[in-house]
């Protein structure tokens, strides 16, 4: 079974989604671990990653995504692990793994330094396993730059088996490949693929919100599926903010207060996916027939419009095991972007 840790240098690279377009693109048998837990999910008294359950769930794994991640805290990691048993414990699951699976994948923390003092960051993961390392580096194109020449300048590989360097979520493809990549190879490392960057991918559910706000559902609960491309808020007056462009994009979440009437019917005449109405205001009953008419959900937060604006503003739009358009697209991306014959060679 081949041993891959995927790291990133920062977070939000992408190390997830990468896991996922890779394993769909190879349709091989894979198994997955996360040893330092970092998105943590409290399901029927359990605990474990978000990232573990997704792959599991996608992938159809027979293992428990709580047996994915030895824990989730410094100080409680610290407590229970010295570094050899830190490494006895992760050879250990790793032994339990059936042996038909032919790549496991083994996803670091949310940065390259992440978990070094608990003895789980990305490097220690590749010694202790001997597995071979990938890094994965997205966002903007001089981050992505500056990422990997602090790496190779500062960061000691030795004794390291780095298989190479996946550019992520590349938005100015062209650019890129004309201006950076050469920089990137100048530097000795290893580009086994540019993925672009893909604007669907940063979209999310009303449902999402739900989860991660603690909203109320007043209406719409058949909406609650619909894609969120765009937010806008809705703090001017009806007749301005209808002339303003960002009113007139696709599928936009509408955040308001639940006493602007104006502004919600002028949301709920157009290409509106959801409504979060703010400060636990219901609006009128006519406003919520109408919502229900429209099947546009309507979603009730106590926090005002600028402080939810700034909570959704913080979301990291993460995959679901519903997300079954994003896999494949993911799928698409890394089958065309990668080369998959190399990210297993020697």
């Amino acid at each position: 079974m081949n041993k891959v840790v995927i790291a990133s240098v920062r977070k939000s690279a992408g190390k997830t989604s990468a896991i996922i377009g890779i394993s769909a693109a190879f349709k091989k048998k894979i198994a997955y671990l996360k040893p330092f837990g970092d998105r943590m999910v409290y399901r029927e008294n359990k605990l474990w990653d978000h990232d573990a359950a997704l792959v599991i769930d996608i992938f159809g794994l027979p293992e428990i995504p709580g047996d994915m991640s030895l824990g989730f805290e410094h100080s409680k990691l610290r407590y229970a692990y010295d570094e050899e048993g830190t490494k006895q414990k992760i050879l250990k699951v790793i032994a339990h793994i059936r042996n038909e699976r032919e790549i496991l994948f083994i996803e670091g923390g949310k940065d390259f330094s992440y978990g070094i003092s608990v003895h789980l960051d990305a490097l220690s993961l590749v010694k202790y396993t001997g597995g071979k390392l990938f890094i994965v580096v997205g966002g903007e194109e001089d981050s992505i730059l500056d990422d990997l020449i602090f790496m190779k300048r500062h960061v000691d590989l030795t004794g390291i088996n780095l298989g190479g360097v996946i550019v992520n979520k590349v938005q100015k493809l062209k650019d890129f490949q004309k201006f950076r990549l050469p920089a990137i190879c100048d530097l000795g490392l290893r580009v086994l693929g540019v993925i672009p960057y893909q604007g669907e991918l940063s979209c999310f559910p009303a449902q999402y919100l739900i989860d991660h706000l603690s909203a109320r559902v007043i209406t719409g609960e058949g909406g609650l599926e619909k894609s969120i491309k765009n937010i806008v808020i809705g703090a001017w007056s009806a007749n301005v903010f209808l002339q303003n462009p960002v009113f007139k994009k696709e599928k936009k979440l509408v955040i308001t207060g639940g006493d602007r009437t104006d502004m919600i019917l002028a949301a709920l005449e157009s290409d509106t996916s959801a409504i979060i109405l703010t400060n636990n205001i219901l609006p009128p009953s006519n406003i919520i027939y109408k919502a229900e008419e429209h099947n546009i959900p309507l979603l009730m937060v106590s926090t005002d419009t600028y402080q939810t604006a700034r909570q959704i503003e913080s979301l990291e739009p993460l995959l679901t095991k519903d997300d079954g358009e994003k896999v494949e697209l993911l799928r698409q991306l890394f089958l065309k972007n990668l080369k998959l014959d190399e990210f297993l060679s020697n």
